[in-house]
């Protein structure tokens, strides 16, 4: 073959040059069929960027840092040191079919009833939190949450309505920078609700979540913060517009939109729930005290919900520090089942608060109510003290 090709170069000093000319031409040629074939395809057979999105969602950031840091080696400086690169088979493996090797729910997930309820992720794991004890959104019927039933507020006035103002402390105020209000506003309590045993029949058109709003609402302005909390009831906006439970967060939109056209001072948005789950999950003594336990819920299913998370890590590690075990985590919410947006997309500063669990009672959840309400507000002044500073 060498010397047949070396007698070619002889007769043509061109050869080299036609045989590169060609491969590119080929090469060119090759490219615009498949340009060609992709463009023209129907649309339900086309590779859409969401497509694309999925097959490499699950593979690790830190695969993609290490192969950028072969092109910038000041990003190989990042590379973590515990991380190795996966090998190539396993990531081919799993993008084909979806399971992961080291991850047994990948493949249980979809051939198991209900397992998939642990295919999640979790951002920061609390003191005891893990995959088997997440924040439970039940979807009861709502004939069932609009129910008349007889309910049981034993928490002293004196506690709820007394708090001291602290002395020397900065102030918003006329202004109302933290906006509360409740998707679920019928979420109940069973300590606070006689014969009802059954988790998803904890529902009172009074007493329910919205007391630990107005509480945290009063703790807030204790601390000089201005804010609003919104009483309107979301059920019966269900009610009215015959929709099911599940639609809570649909209605409750248009109340969250309204509230940001009328006051452009909104800075905070947060949507007060209680958790299902059961009462050793959702409660944490603190210096003697019960405390129901905060979970913070991100939906991750909108573009900017990463800025959402930011807030959420920053409140999980100050509750931490100040509260340890207060905090149950930071759970990014999303897939099959769920909202997945919960009207975040509306701020960047906006969070579900999941206060304790459907056993803990009023009182529990008013010293976790309190002690959020503590720790945000130094958040808050550090931060206008910051953005007052450049």
């Amino acid at each position: 073959m060498f010397l047949k090709n070396r007698k070619r170069y002889r007769k043509n000093p061109l050869y080299p040059f036609y045989k590169r000319s060609g491969m590119y031409l080929a090469s060119i040629v090759l490219l615009f069929i498949s340009i060609g074939i992709l463009t023209t395809v129907q649309p339900a057979y086309r590779i859409s960027s969401q497509a694309v999105t999925e097959w490499t969602s699950d593979i690790e950031s830190a695969t993609f840092l290490y192969l950028i840091g072969l092109e910038n080696r000041a990003f190989k400086q990042a590379y973590p040191e515990d991380k190795t690169l996966p090998k190539l088979s396993t990531t081919l493996f799993h993008l084909a079919t979806s399971v992961k090797p080291n991850d047994p729910r990948s493949l249980l997930g979809n051939e198991l009833p209900g397992f998939s309820t642990f295919d999640s992720r979790l951002l920061i794991a609390g003191k005891g939190t893990n995959y088997t004890n997440l924040s439970i959104e039940s979807s009861p019927p709502l004939e069932e949450v609009l129910k008349d039933r007889e309910a049981i507020d034993d928490v002293a006035e004196e506690e709820i309505t007394e708090k001291e103002i602290k002395d020397n402390i900065p102030t918003t105020g006329d202004r109302n920078v933290v906006y509360i209000y409740n998707s679920h506003n019928r979420e109940s309590f069973l300590p606070h609700l006689p014969g009802v045993k059954d988790p998803d029949l904890a529902h009172h058109k009074e007493v329910n979540i919205t007391k630990v709003s107005d509480r945290l609402a009063k703790s807030m302005e204790a601390n000089g913060i201005g804010t609003i909390v919104d009483d309107t009831d979301i059920m019966s906006i269900l009610k009215d517009k015959d929709w099911t439970y599940g639609r809570s967060y649909d209605a409750s939109r248009d109340v969250v939109q309204e509230a940001f056209s009328s006051n452009k001072e909104i800075q905070y948005v947060f949507d007060l729930h209680r958790d299902s789950i059961p009462y050793e999950k959702t409660t944490k003594e603190i210096n003697g005290e019960m405390y129901g336990r905060i979970m913070i819920v991100v939906g991750a299913e909108h573009p900017d919900y990463e800025k959402n998370l930011g807030l959420a890590a920053e409140l999980h590690y100050l509750l931490e520090e100040k509260y340890p075990g207060l905090s149950r985590g930071v759970y990014p919410k999303e897939g099959p089942g769920t909202n997945g947006v919960f009207n975040q997309d509306l701020s960047e500063n906006s969070l579900i608060l999941e206060f304790g669990g459907v056993e803990n009672n009023l009182d529990e959840l008013y010293r976790s109510a309190d002690a959020l309400a503590d720790v945000f507000s130094e958040f808050y002044w550090d931060a206008e003290k910051v953005d007052a500073n450049p």
